[in-house]
């Protein structure tokens, strides 16, 4: 029915659309050798009807988790959103990375392959410098071996706001959660400069690895959620450990109805003194 149908988003000017919530590829999925729940996770997720999906070339097993779903069924897999990342700076060590994420995916293309977790300017100078990680990226768009391009980060935000304002990038991954609207960085240079340049925002901590998760105070995983998704955001992904945990977030995203000014206010209240800490993903502060 259509009230149960996840509410979807235009992925930037791609052209493309997505459900607003997407598996993150952590979770059960950065894991080896459990295959059984990974798959049911996945599985899970196609039948809630989630399009959007994140791994990375260091996450483990996530990759062979999803070849093992997608080879079994690859129409499912062509109405899918698959994405993954390097975290390799140069060109070769690039090409290598794409060509064994497509293998472990067992597909022919990503629909968004990601130039992971930038920290430093130096490290943008040499991905894009020659011989760096971006020509890769640009040769695999031209061959097809790729759809979309795109970048993330969880460090710096003044970083990867120029990653967004320099790269050819067509999205952007960012931390989206109650501690980036106390100390800013991400929510108030990152997000207004992809949103300037019209980039698909892809939204990630959203739990803060479940550090954020305190029933107690009333910081629940649903409450979160509709957190990140009443940001300007594409898609907020989040990996999950079972298929309770999918349903969580698919119901997540079938939410119209935003926080209001006193539940937001409520949600950032527990943040305020300790944000510092709590911004763990961003190293020493």
């Amino acid at each position: 029915m259509k009230e149960n149908k996840i509410r979807t988003n235009h992925f930037g000017k791609t052209g493309q659309i997505v459900t607003r919530v997407g598996l993150g590829g952590e979770g059960v999925l950065r894991t080896t050798g459990k295959q059984e729940d990974a798959h049911r996770v996945i599985q899970s997720a196609v039948a809630q009807g989630i399009t959007y999906y994140d791994s990375a070339r260091v996450y483990s097993d996530s990759e062979l988790y999803y070849g093992g779903i997608w080879k079994q069924d690859p129409e499912t897999r062509r109405r899918m959103f698959q994405t993954s990342k390097s975290a390799s700076r140069d060109k070769n060590g690039a090409r290598k990375d794409l060509e064994e994420t497509l293998q472990r995916l067992q597909v022919d293309y990503l629909d968004l392959w990601q130039i992971h977790d930038v920290r430093t300017f130096q490290e943008l100078s040499v991905i894009s410098g020659p011989g760096g990680a971006l020509e890769a990226f640009m040769e695999a768009k031209e061959e097809g071996k790729i759809r979309f391009i795109g970048v993330t980060g969880h460090h710096d935000p003044d970083v990867l706001a120029e990653a967004v304002r320099d790269f050819p990038v067509d999205a952007v991954m960012m931390p989206i959660n109650p501690v980036e609207e106390v100390i800013g960085g991400f929510l108030t240079k990152t997000l207004p400069t992809a949103l300037e340049k019209g980039i698909a925002v892809i939204g990630m901590k959203i739990f803060g690895g479940g550090h954020y998760i305190a029933p107690h105070l009333g910081l629940t995983p649903q409450l979160l959620l509709r957190y990140a998704l009443g940001k300007p955001i594409t898609v907020a992904i989040v990996g999950c450990s079972d298929t309770s945990e999918v349903e969580t977030l698919a119901a997540a995203g079938r939410i119209e109805q935003p926080l209001d000014k006193a539940e937001m206010q409520k949600l950032i209240a527990p943040f305020r003194e300790d944000a510092g800490r709590l911004a763990f993903y961003r190293g020493v502060m």
